[in-house]
């Protein structure tokens, strides 16, 4: 499934727009809670060998966070990477193009729970 048709998925599941915040990186986007406004996922466009992929050229990633104690395991499913650029300890970088959609958007539902604000006040 190409990439602009997941984030209409996107869009759509958590009733929010892409925010495209840097001059310098138009592609890179954030996803966040409306009331909040924290971040619950990051888009960007990045180098391949970056997350450790052989072989050059960019690929779209979305980082997301999840449960500590789940981080190794999930990092042994294809399409799911440490976290480029960020805390390795609570967030993973998903390569859009090699992962599974129903996988995808159960880390995307994770991370909105992980994130949202009536969660950190329990």
């Amino acid at each position: 499934m190409n990439i602009s048709i997941r984030l209409s998925k996107i869009e759509q599941r958590y009733s929010i727009q892409p925010e495209y915040l840097w001059k310098t990186f138009p592609d890179y986007a954030v996803f966040r809670h409306q009331d909040s406004r924290k971040w619950f996922a990051v888009l960007m466009k990045i180098e391949a060998s970056k997350i450790g992929i052989d072989g050059k050229g960019k690929i779209t990633i979305i980082n997301v966070k999840a449960k500590p104690e789940e981080l190794s395991s999930l990092r042994m499913i294809k399409g799911v990477y440490p976290f480029y650029h960020m805390n390795k300890e609570h967030w993973l970088s998903l390569n859009l193009a090699e992962i599974d959609e129903m996988l995808l958007f159960e880390l995307l539902d994770e991370s909105f729970a992980l994130t949202s604000k009536k969660l950190k006040e329990k």
